[in-house]
């Protein structure tokens, strides 16, 4: 495995589609290593390929309950709606606020071909959809509904959020 580097914010290849994996062979293998460790080194919870240069569906997810490298991804289902801060590996110094699906199933291949289908909620939901754009060339600021600079101002709107639903349902409540 080896750490490779990856593409920040203003890289044309960020921009570009990504072309359908054909060969599932030792060098496939290699790439999804090297970019789980990547991600893992970044301290990231998603990576797309050509967030390390490759216009390669490729991407690996592990939101904490284990890796999940998909190849040839596509999104089969959503459901719901969530409103919450996303940063990016490829833009370190931007957070923004996002509407992403609660639930979202995946179709996609594994490292050797086979045919999987996954289904993720909340943060898993919302990988999911960021590293799909990222394949379709896609950044999470162009989904989003504001954006900050730092990562202090994404804390400041993710608490504004909450703020925001918990008043929410202490009106519900009182309704009753």
């Amino acid at each position: 495995m080896a750490l490779r580097s990856i593409v920040l914010e203003g890289d044309q290849i960020l921009t570009k589609k990504c072309r359908e994996v054909i060969n599932f062979d030792e060098k496939l293998h290699q790439l999804l290593d090297d970019m789980n460790e990547t991600m893992r080194n970044a301290k990231g919870v998603g990576l797309a390929a050509p967030q390390v240069g490759l216009l390669k569906r490729v991407a690996v997810i592990d939101v904490g309950d284990g890796l999940i490298e998909l190849v040839n991804p596509i999104i089969i289902d959503q459901k719901g709606e969530q409103k919450s801060a996303e940063g990016c590996l490829s833009f370190p110094n931007k957070t923004a606020i996002t509407i992403r699906p609660q639930f979202v199933t995946v179709r996609a291949q594994d490292r050797n071909g086979n045919i999987i289908e996954i289904t993720g909620h909340n943060l898993k939901a919302k990988a999911f959809c960021h590293e799909i754009d990222h394949l379709d060339g896609i950044s999470f600021l162009e989904r989003a509904v504001s954006v900050t600079d730092s990562k202090f101002g994404a804390i400041k709107e993710s608490v504004k959020l909450l703020a925001e639903k918990a008043e929410q349902k202490i009106k519900e409540k009182f309704k009753r």
